[in-house]
């Protein structure tokens, strides 16, 4: 069962990052069954790792275009990323230390967290892309 399903409510109306969102939902969708199925912690592990190296490939395309479009929120917009990018890299190190462990909470907050930012920041990027003539 989909953790997140897409659904037209998280398009921002960029095609780049409305793409980019889609894969970011099935790499948590993908994490998520893999936790759900009770997977070794080293598949586990190559699941997060993809998570996360796709998340700041995702945010490199935002950056990108929050400079090359004047985005006049992109000190706050970054902000969010490199938090949740810090997040992420903590999670990640204890995960493959053996400190921590992918769990149901940890689900959510991923879910959570992504969520939020499409519909809050993203939302508000989008349109000011779309001002800007992108689509």
């Amino acid at each position: 069962m989909a953790l997140i399903t897409w659904s037209s409510k998280l398009a921002v109306g960029i095609e780049q990052i409305d793409s980019q969102h889609k894969m970011l939902i099935q790499l948590i969708n993908g994490l998520h069954d893999r936790m759900l199925a009770g997977d070794a912690s080293d598949i586990m592990g190559k699941v997060l790792d993809r998570l996360i190296e796709y998340t700041e490939f995702h945010f490199g395309t935002e950056e990108r275009l929050m400079s090359e479009y004047r985005y006049p929120e992109s000190l706050q917009h970054k902000g969010e990323h490199q938090k949740f990018v810090q997040t992420a890299l903590d999670l990640q190190n204890k995960f493959h230390s053996g400190q921590a462990r992918i769990t149901t909470e940890t689900m959510q907050f991923l879910r959570d967290w992504l969520q939020n930012h499409i519909m809050q920041s993203d939302k508000v990027f989008g349109a000011h892309l779309q001002s800007k003539g992108l689509t």
